[in-house]
């Protein structure tokens, strides 16, 4: 490089940095790689959810404030899930059916396991603790 003017080396060399932060970039989003797996949290204190009877028998309910989800599938029974994404940490924006769905990258989740039905997230949802309590749908730490 010896015969190129300076400021043209310089060009060269931003353009091979520049290239391996956008290989990098795409690995964060590949299914492949374990870059993309944010660290969701669960609640840190109990979540009044309200009415259980909000949540449909068979059914599943997006509780976008508290970031949960909950589904009920027998009568009087409830399971909890985050509701961010285990890809890059985005709150699911609604649920179809028993799928919740990731807005940011597609990533679709089994609200009444947790798993991940489509990627580009491959971990499940972490559970959350969750009970009828004094009339009331509690999620979180001491449900």
């Amino acid at each position: 490089m010896s015969g190129i003017p300076s400021a043209a080396r310089r060009t060269v060399l931003k353009g091979v940095a520049l290239a391996g932060a956008a290989g990098l970039g795409a690995a964060a989003c590949s299914t492949e790689s374990k870059l993309g797996h944010a660290q969701t949290p669960t609640p840190t204190a109990p979540l009044d959810l309200g009415d259980p009877a909000a949540v449909p028998v068979g059914g599943s309910k997006l509780y976008r404030e508290q970031r949960v989800v909950v589904s009920c599938p027998k009568k009087g029974e409830y399971k909890a899930f985050s509701a961010q994404c285990t890809h890059a940490g985005c709150e699911l924006d609604r649920v179809e059916g028993n799928e919740g769905n990731c807005p940011c990258h597609g990533s679709r989740f089994d609200t009444t396991t947790g798993q991940a039905l489509k990627g580009p997230a491959t971990a499940p949802l972490p559970a959350v603790p969750v009970k009828v309590k004094d009339g009331k749908l509690i999620a979180g730490p001491d449900a």
